[in-house]
């Protein structure tokens, strides 16, 4: 029982009084709401975590879509970044004092509009067009002449000048229809980085406010559980809607001559955006109709007893006056605050270690789909479906099994350092491992290899033509692989040399091909299948290995997540924790968030050997990178910053030792004077006493 008496109300706290039982009542409608509210956050976690890996997984399809470059694809993918910074401060500062409820279900909507914006140019950028020879209807007994030898000698190399260029000279060259609607995509991307803004810092300060100070903390880790099953299904939809042609529902997909695992395959990326959409506007309904704030036990009976006292408009407005000079204060002692934070050599320590690693990570993630697929010849479906499965449950069975060990064992803010410490060590061999695991690049004739059989790797437009394919007037800028017995990759039919074919649609075969014989001097078949040749069974089985030890490194360091993250809340003021997780949501999403993808996106670039070409001559997006740089220069860069984060992980457990050390001798000396419930954590500033965060984190 609960004594209401004077004396008690004037000392029990506002989480102490929410839930208090009622004997009149069994079922409290107060405790109801707040379950409520905390059921719509979590949905809303979960399908804004959904909508943010979704992009991620099919931002190989956009790339090929709208035909961009891997630099411009990571901008694209930091808008989100961008939107949640400009109001992120805000939100953060004033949205306490505006109705939180129904700020996070604008927030809702707005995150739902973006999803829609970003899926809405699929309708205006007409029907997708992709390089081949093949027409969308051709019978059986007619037979396709990739090479017509009409063309003469004197002029070919400018004839192949010409369709390098991919437009005629001295003609008015008129962009492609729709191809500079990528930046809706940006916009959708950027309205939906502004509406997730709300979520957390108004949806975790409501929960706080009102629930039981012993049932908060187990409240807000229900919510970060449940955002971590969203990114599952994230990868998961992607892969779905990957299987989907682009324009299905509004082409015959009978005529399309391509298959998933072509590098010109484009899945139905749109259509995710709108299931991500409808989800996000379903999940901001209920915060319209939940409360500004919910009343405290003894006010609600009180309200109940006299109802014309309206306590609720009196209390506002001494509440309002309270607040106005509380902000007052709280602007003025802002830089203040900021400067003792930021004076903290441990928490400057773990912001810069977080920036490094979420550097890394970001830039992992945003590329990794696009280099399983490039590296193992896997389809955008199947890499998707892999990651899903495998590398987000392993993750978030690290970080649950983290805070296990922190509760089970009662680790202390050394132990807790120190296990972060071993866990990114951990991760340093294990990223090594991943280069070991590799798959040549595909034999591709006047490329990786050339038409006598040598191997190269060839930037030069000119090394596509040979003397088997001379008079063939074939372009250079056309990309529709075939595939001779033999392994080898023609670009075309026509650079291939073949006259003559059999079959209909993707079953078409292109037979009598001059240059098929020439790398094969030996009697054999000179005709060449759709589609670039598939791996080897080697490749098939490094990607096995790869996808094993990726695991393994997403759980080990998933294992370190929490117990960094305690630490941090440990060695700062109390009253400084909101503003040290505003920081370092800010520090991460500034100098992490927003450039990581642009940069990786860069060097990826980098390792382009055959980029395609808009109509105009303009660079568009790469269709085949010459792998073993693309490994070399990924992965090197993901271990290289990483390996980085390393030495502020080492400089903070070596930090926090002297502190105990220190703490050991003061305690040796006096330990009267040291049985006080304030210590330092070595930073000129008071916080918690590490007697105390020595027993328990």
């Amino acid at each position: 029982m609960v004594d209401t008496t004077e004396g008690d109300n004037a000392t029990i706290t506002s989480q102490q009084t929410v839930c208090v039982p009622d004997k009149k009542n069994a079922r409290d409608p107060f405790c109801s709401t707040l379950k409520m509210f905390i059921l719509s956050l979590a949905f809303t976690y979960f399908t804004k975590t959904l909508s943010g890996t979704y992009m991620k997984s099919v931002l190989t399809q956009i790339q090929k879509r709208f035909d961009l470059s891997s630099t411009l694809v990571g901008f694209i993918d930091g808008s989100f970044e961008m939107g949640n910074l400009l109001f992120l401060a805000l939100v953060s500062h004033y949205g306490a004092k505006l109705h939180r409820p129904r700020l996070i279900g604008c927030g809702c909507f707005l995150m739902s509009l973006g999803s829609a914006v970003t899926g809405l140019p699929h309708f205006f950028m007409g029907r997708y067009k992709y390089d081949t020879m093949i027409p969308d209807s051709v019978n059986q007994t007619v037979s396709i002449v990739a090479c017509q030898d009409f063309r003469m000698q004197s002029n070919y190399l400018d004839i192949h000048l010409e369709h390098s260029q991919g437009f005629k000279a001295g003609a008015v060259c008129l962009e492609e229809p729709g191809s500079n609607l990528w930046v809706y995509v940006y916009l959708g991307n950027l309205l939906r980085g502004i509406g997730e803004t709300p979520l957390m810092p108004l949806g975790i300060s409501y929960i706080d406010d009102f629930a039981k100070a012993e049932n908060s903390a187990f409240y807000i880790a229900c919510l970060h559980a449940v955002a971590l099953v969203g990114p599952m299904f994230g990868y998961v939809l992607g892969s779905l809607v990957s299987k989907l042609y682009v324009d299905i529902g509004f082409v015959d997909t009978e005529t399309v001559t391509i298959t998933p695992k072509d590098i010109r395959w484009v899945g139905a990326w749109w259509l995710g955006f709108f299931v991500s959409s409808a989800l996000m506007l379903l999940a901001g309904i209920p915060f319209w109709f939940l409360p500004r704030s919910l009343l405290k036990r003894d006010e609600e009976q009180s309200h109940r007893d006299n109802p014309s006292s309206q306590p609720g408009n009196q209390e506002h407005t001494v509440h309002s006056s309270v607040l106005y000079i509380k902000l007052a204060d709280t602007a003025k002692g802002f830089l203040s605050s900021l400067k003792k934070l930021l004076g903290s050599p441990v928490y400057t320590l773990i912001l810069c270690e977080q920036v490094l690693i979420f550097s890394s990570l970001i830039g992992f993630f945003t590329f990794k789909a696009k280099y399983i697929e490039q590296h193992f010849g896997l389809s955008s479906t199947r890499a998707n479906f892999l990651i899903g499965l495998i590398n987000m449950p392993l993750s978030t069975l690290g970080m649950l099994l983290g805070g296990l060990l922190m509760k089970r064992y009662k680790l202390g803010l050394l132990s807790a350092a120190q296990l972060s410490f071993f866990t990114s060590f951990l991760v340093i061999p294990l990223l090594l491992l991943q280069f070991m695991y590799k798959c040549d690049n595909i034999r591709l004739a006047g490329v990786t290899v050339s038409y006598n059989g040598t191997p190269q790797i060839s930037y030069d437009e000119q090394t596509l033509f040979s003397q088997c394919n001379q008079n063939c007037s074939c372009s250079a800028a056309k990309w529709d692989p075939v595939c001779s017995d033999d392994g080898i990759t023609f670009m075309s039919p026509c650079l291939a040399g073949c006259t003559s074919s059999t079959g209909q649609g993707k079953n078409t075969v292109f037979h009598n091909c001059s240059c098929v014989l020439n790398l094969s001097p030996v009697e054999g078949s000179t005709s060449v299948s759709l589609g670039q040749c598939p791996p080897t069974p080697v490749c098939s089985r490094s990607l096995m290995l790869y996808m094993a030890t990726f695991g393994i490194t997403s759980f080990v360091k998933g294992l370190g997540m929490t117990p960094v993250f305690m630490v941090m809340m440990r060695c700062i003021f109390p009253d400084l924790k909101s503003l040290a997780i505003g920081i370092q949501t800010l520090a991460i999403r500034t100098l992490a968030g927003i450039p990581s993808p642009v940069y990786f996106g860069s060097v990826i670039d980098s390792t382009c050997l055959k980029w395609s070409m808009r109509s105009c001559g303009s660079q568009g997006s790469c269709h085949m990178y010459d792998t073993n740089m693309y490994r070399i220069v990924f992965l090197g860069l993901t271990t290289g910053i990483f390996g980085c984060s390393l030495l502020f992980d080492l400089a903070m457990v070596v930090l926090l030792r002297n502190q105990f050390r220190m703490e050991a001798v003061r305690t040796h000396q006096d330990e009267i004077e040291l049985q006080g419930p304030n210590q330092q954590c070595n930073d000129g500033t008071e916080s918690h006493s590490l007697s105390r965060n020595t027993r328990e984190v």
